[in-house]
């Protein structure tokens, strides 16, 4: 799902660029709360007053969305304990800011395109790990909580608020 690069002299060439598939993960306990992640940026990129969000990630080529869920999920978090709670019905789009597509993205994709599921954590909080990732994987938190969906998109990132605010719509009969 290649795209033509983007020049950020020419920003209405975002038009021409594809959204990266992906899934997000809506991860609530058993009192109703979600699972929410400080991103790690070893880089001090990220503004620490929306560095929080839902385990998300990329969808391999030829990969269902289901199981990049859980793939994701368990990459980013080692958490396996879980069971199936609902699919929003629909794929939500946000695109980046011009900034993050020309670094960040390196001009390949104008955004995202997510398929979220919404899991119910049946483990034990000694099971999250999100220090030393298994099989490998690079850390993707430095910190976790569990947090009132509602709270959600306060603490994201501008640019992702109006998909987090549809995703804690579309699984409130879940969190309440």
């Amino acid at each position: 799902m290649q795209g033509p690069l983007f020049d950020p002299a020419r920003p209405d060439a975002i038009n021409g660029l594809p959204y990266r598939p992906c899934v997000g993960i809506m991860l609530i306990n058993r009192d109703g709360l979600v699972w929410a992640g400080r991103r790690h940026d070893g880089h001090g990129k990220v503004d620490p007053g929306f560095a929080w969000q839902m385990p998300q990630g990329g969808i391999d080529p030829g990969e269902d969305p289901l199981e990049a869920a859980r793939r994701e999920l368990f990459e980013e978090t080692s958490v396996a304990s879980t069971t199936l709670l609902a699919e929003a019905p629909d794929w939500f789009l946000y695109d980046y800011p011009l900034d993050v597509i020309a670094t960040a993205r390196r001009g390949k994709f104008r955004g995202q395109a997510q398929k979220w599921f919404a899991f119910r954590f049946d483990g034990d909080d000694s099971e999250i790990n999100i220090l030393t990732p298994p099989d490998g994987h690079s850390q993707e938190f430095s910190d976790w909580r569990w947090e009132e969906a509602h709270r959600l998109p306060g603490l994201i990132v501008p640019f992702k608020r109006q998909v987090y605010e549809e995703v804690v719509a579309a699984f409130a009969h879940l969190t309440q």
